[in-house]
Order: structure tokens, then sequence, then C-alpha cells
């Protein structure tokens, strides 16, 4: 019912659509820096929940609104960018109190975030749009090749941007209990939202 044989070349496209940085990479980054390994898994289950959102709105032809009607895909951009700008300022309310070890902000935020940072990140939709199709090969049944594609390639991303996001969360366990270093690793992810938003907006105004 499905053509495996495509796996191979499209995991190669996976990998080289996740390795130059981008708003999920720099996010993953910015959160193991704030709030450590354990806000880090939490969001990344969060950027995995949107893009299995994209995955499944492409697989049942939602994708064809976004393909024929492209200012929703900037309104969700304006949005996304307004929405780094939020927590870039939230960040740097933290790093003016110098927070230590326990973070005030609530258990299930991290994941909360990461499903908005993911959603409105269109080039996560234009992925699916533009490369699924490419690799239905002899497959009997498009909508399930689709899937397992479109799962293998939340995978993939959860765990590559996972991990950089628990090695960040290392430099915060190990600075944590100095308050002058707590401040400098929220500032620098206030500056990575700040970056990612400006990043967005520029695209924007190009496109």
């Amino acid at each position: 019912m499905v053509d495996l044989t495509v796996l191979p070349g499209y995991v190669a496209v996976i990998l080289l659509f996740l390795g130059p940085p981008g708003p999920d990479m720099a996010y993953m980054l910015a959160v193991g820096l704030e709030g450590g390994r354990r806000s880090a898994v939490k969001a990344i289950l969060g950027i995995g929940t949107g893009m299995s959102v994209y995955a499944t709105a492409v697989v049942a032809g939602m994708g064809e609104i976004a393909r024929s009607h492209p200012m929703v895909l900037n309104a969700i951009r304006i949005f996304g960018a307004v929405y780094l700008l939020w927590l870039a300022y939230v960040t740097m309310r933290h790093a003016r109190r110098a927070i230590s070890g326990h973070s005030d902000v609530p258990a299930g935020h991290w994941y909360l975030r990461g499903i908005l940072v993911s959603i409105t990140n269109p080039k996560i939709i234009l992925f699916f749009l533009a490369v699924l199709p490419q690799f239905i090969g002899s497959a009997e049944n498009p909508g399930l090749q689709m899937a397992i594609l479109g799962a293998i390639n939340v995978l993939m991303e959860v765990i590559l941007y996972g991990c950089i996001g628990v090695l960040a969360g290392f430099f915060h366990a190990r600075l944590v209990d100095s308050t002058k270093a707590t401040a400098v690793l929220n500032y620098m992810a206030c500056t990575v939202y700040v970056v990612l938003a400006g990043t967005i907006t520029g695209e924007i105004l190009l496109a």
C-alpha cells in the first residue's frame, strides 16, 4: 500500500531542511538557555504537536487553501513575529528578576509555547506542501504514504532539535545557581526571540 523505497531520499531532504538554523532550532536553543533541560523537553513536544497539526492538515487536503491564499501564511507569520516579541518581553522580565533554579513559568507553559511557535512557522507547512507530494512514489494509498512521511518528519525534528534544546539546558543547569549567569542566559534567550521576530518581519516585507 505504501512505497518505502523513497525513504532514503526523503530522509536526506529532511536533514538538508533541518540543518540550517531556523525559528524552531533557535527557539529550542533559547528555551534550553532560559528554562533548562526539562523545559526543552516540554517545548520540543509542543513543536512536535504543532508540526503534526500541519502534517494532518496537508494530508486532509487543507494545504490547497494555504497554496491558493498566500495572505493566510503572511497573517500567520505576523502573528508569529508578535508572539516572539512578547516572549522576548517576558524573558527580559525574568532576566531582570535574575530568577534562580525554579522558574515561575507554569508547568505546561513551555509545551504551549512550543505549539504556538511551531504553528506560526509557515515554513513547516510550505515544506509539507512542496516536499511530501514528491515522495508519493508508487504508493497505492497516497494519503497513508503522506501521513507516514509526515510522521517521520515530525519524529526527526523532535529528536534533532530536542537534543539541541537539552544540550543548551546543560549550560542553564551549570549556571543556574549564579544570579548574574541566570540573568545573562535569559538575556541571550531574549535576543534570540527578537532576532527571530525581526527575521520573520523582514521576510514578509521582502516577499
